[in-house]
């Protein structure tokens, strides 16, 4: 980011920034019945980029794991995000994001996944609880350290629908009033109750904001996976779901010849049997769920073209036995690549001076996509500007609703 030195290159990195960022309020203002999307350049822009992990990568919730993933006290799991070194670790029955800094030189603590009493910095020894607190610092003499006020830096961190969700914000704002009504309509299916059976970790050459929107539309279904995908969730029988304010939603439903896919849940309707639902937390998690699966991605941005994909299967109970379970593993698998092969060939695409904003299908098939460029207008009009460029669209519209 250009951040110092050259005043042409801060003033054109000021430009730039501020020029997509008025063309995302003008998109994100136009009414339902002509909706666009983003043009070539939200998608390749490295200031651009640099802009959105300082402001609503940084501020917002980041679904990291599953809590199954780390079941007993001392569990603990190790991860990056943007930038930050995390240590998931489970002590007693709480679940914290500490940093995974050692407070004395800055060596990491831990790698992977693995149980520990404490953490013990493989460089010096220095010894910490696994609340943060240090418990002994190895020789340490030095009249200006205050051995019992070090701790590791913790981060806010909280447990919904069995998964973990940290922000490296300051001052976070609200994750439930963010998911608003998302609740109610998992609760059918007792996402908590899902036990994890794959996890995997992709790279995905694409900017992290095209995956979304690619998870969150059924338009492509048919056309992208039609061996994979569309016998049980063709295009055609997409309907746009229920929103909030940091989620959207679109219901896959199965066709009628098509068996159910496990009981799941009791107080799941025959309905609710029948189909998958999928969904966004905003701004780095999309999901489906189904009666006797819930598959998860965890979006990691590392640059404007590349984001690392954490992806979670998990079950519910036993009613999948375990070679259905392998089965259902390599179909996700193939359905990734599948998706992967696309957005790598259309980012490459996105450079081009004529990669503009083009028009989105109707409700039912990218009202999701419409969802998460108003909520991304909605999120950059609390950044302060860069330059003297004009606030274009002063009010964006809310999610739009799903049809009766």
């Amino acid at each position: 980011m250009a951040d110092g030195g050259n005043p042409r290159q801060v003033a054109a990195f000021a430009g730039q920034t501020d020029a997509l960022r008025a063309e995302l309020a003008e998109i994100a203002a136009l009414p339902d019945n002509a909706p666009r999307g983003l043009s070539g350049q939200h998608y390749v822009s490295p200031d651009y980029f640099q802009h959105e992990w300082q402001t609503v990568l940084h501020q917002g919730w980041h679904c990291l794991a599953r809590a199954d993933e780390i079941p007993n006290t001392g569990d603990y799991l190790a991860l990056t995000l943007l930038d930050e070194p995390i240590v998931l670790v489970r002590d007693g029955q709480t679940i914290r994001a500490l940093s995974n800094v050692c407070q004395h030189r800055g060596m990491p603590l831990v790698q992977g996944k693995g149980r520990a009493r404490r953490f013990v910095c493989s460089y010096h020894a220095w010894a910490y609880r696994t609340d943060g607190r240090l418990m002994y610092a190895t020789r340490m003499k030095n009249d200006g350290f205050d051995r019992n006020s070090c701790r590791l830096a913790s981060f806010s961190c909280v447990e919904r629908f069995g998964f973990i969700y940290v922000s490296l914000a300051e001052d976070p704002p609200d994750l439930d009033a963010e998911l608003g009504d998302l609740a109610t309509h998992l609760a059918p299916y007792e996402p908590e109750a899902y036990r994890t059976v794959h996890t995997a970790t992709e790279v995905w050459q694409t900017n992290w904001k095209c995956l979304v929107e690619n998870f969150m539309e059924g338009y492509h279904l048919s056309v992208v996976h039609p061996k994979t995908l569309h016998g049980y969730t063709p295009t055609e029988l997409c309907k746009k779901g229920p929103s909030g304010p940091g989620y959207t939603s679109y219901i896959s439903n199965y066709p009628d010849h098509i068996p159910s896919r496990g009981r799941g849940a009791p107080g799941l309707t025959p309905a609710q049997r029948h189909r998958s639902f999928l969904f966004a937390a905003f701004p780095c998690q999309v999901a489906s769920i189904a009666p006797s699966l819930l598959v998860s991605l965890c979006l990691l941005p590392q640059t404007a073209e590349r984001v690392d994909v954490r992806w979670t299967m998990s079950v519910y109970g036993d009613d999948l036995d375990e070679e259905t379970i392998a089965q259902r593993i390599a179909l996700w698998t193939e359905v990734n690549r599948e998706d992967r092969e696309k957005l790598e060939l259309m980012q490459a695409a996105l450079r081009s001076r004529h990669a503009l904003s083009g028009p989105l299908a109707g409700a039912d098939f990218e009202g999701t996509v419409l969802d998460f460029v108003r909520w991304l207008a909605r999120q950059d009009r609390a950044a302060p500007y860069l330059s003297d460029t004009p606030v274009a669209g002063a009010t964006t519209p809310g999610p739009i609703a799903m049809k009766s």
